[in-house]
């Protein structure tokens, strides 16, 4: 080639490397990085009964943080060393992608435009969720077309607020939006009379109705649902080792559950010697890591599974510690071969 055309060629190539934004670039090893650090950096939601509370003396209970300790147990080997990072909705993306946090199990909807536009990965859907309406008792509404008229408050900028407007155009509800800047500004509008109802996830308004103590029994949620809101475990694009170990982990507690071993009966089958486990299921020798190599695969050691079911509990125990007592049923959410879509490929 002649030399100045080699010289344009080759400065067209370092403009378009400059022009490549920095979140485009490969991640480094997440799991070096938590090793090195100690800890977990968890993204969770500021305050969501049954998924992301904070005590008066700061520890955190619930479903999400339950996928955060989930983790660190699997790759630290210790549930607590995780740090909780309490990000808002239209930040939650931002904070992974510029790496404030590791992870992001916190309430988000996996949809082609998240996924396809931004440097992320949904890992796995941990929670199959749909958005309904709240409103008080003694309006006397049951049903979503008993609504036509009213005043909705909703949380700007979010799926949510694109769902109750398309629903509303093609049932021919006359809704008024009320955008409001986060969840807590909407709910403090519900309860103030601004609006007739609040709109969010099901789950999100059940957390929200119990969290209101003796005044929950004012209001009511309506059972239709709205929407589809897969609820995800989101990771960095390209990090693919740490987005396996993720994934992996929400399937081997499903793979637990559906093997009828939980916090309790895995301590004591991993007391077992090989020739007492001789007789027990395959299955369940690998989910021990006693057959197989799933550990070895992840870059994790044989124990991880285990050891994540021991420490933090199948799917089914960390259901009914946090989402449970909200008095949701499980639905969608039952394992595959109990009428729901939670489903684990096999660990082989």
């Amino acid at each position: 080639m002649h030399i100045p055309l080699l010289a344009a060629a080759f400065g067209a190539v370092l403009a378009i490397a400059a022009a490549v934004p920095a979140s485009a670039q490969a991640p480094g090893d997440t799991v070096a990085t938590i090793r090195a650090r100690g800890e977990v950096t968890c993204g969770v939601t500021p305050d969501a009964p049954g998924f992301a509370t904070r005590s008066a003396r700061g520890a955190w209970t619930g479903f999400e943080v339950d996928y955060c300790r989930a983790v660190a147990s699997v790759v630290l080997g210790d549930p607590d060393k995780v740090r909780y990072v309490p990000v808002p909705t239209q930040h939650r993306l931002d904070a992974l992608q510029r790496g404030e946090i590791d992870l992001l199990p916190r309430n988000t909807t996996w949809t082609l435009e998240r996924e396809a536009g931004n440097d992320v990965a949904f890992a796995a859907v941990i929670y199959y969720d749909g958005q309904s309406f709240m409103l008080r008792g003694d309006r006397g509404i049951r049903r979503v077309q008993q609504m036509d008229g009213l005043k909705v408050c909703v949380e700007t900028a979010t799926t949510t607020e694109q769902n109750a407007v398309d629903y509303a155009r093609a049932m021919r509800l006359r809704l008024t939006i009320v955008p409001t800047p986060d969840l807590a500004t909407a709910q403090a509008a519900f309860l103030a009379g601004f609006c007739d109802a609040l709109t969010s996830d099901q789950s999100v308004l059940a957390g929200f109705r119990r969290s209101l103590g003796s005044r929950a029994d004012e209001f009511v949620l309506l059972g239709e649902i709205i929407s589809k809101e897969p609820l995800s475990i989101v990771v960095r694009r390209g990090d693919w080792r740490f987005f396996n170990i993720v994934r992996w982990t929400h399937f081997a507690m499903l793979a637990a559950e559906e093997l009828n071993v939980d916090s309790g009966t895995v301590r004591e089958l991993r007391a077992r010697s090989e020739a007492d486990l001789g007789t027990t299921r395959l299955e369940v020798q690998r989910l021990l890591g006693r057959v197989g190599s799933s550990g070895a695969m992840l870059g994790l050691d044989a124990d991880w599974a285990a050891r994540l079911v021991a420490q933090v509990g199948n799917y089914r125990e960390v259901w009914e510690r946090n989402i449970a007592p909200l008095g949701i049923r499980r639905g969608l959410n039952l394992l595959w071969n109990q009428g729901g879509l939670q489903y684990a490929p096999p660990m082989r």
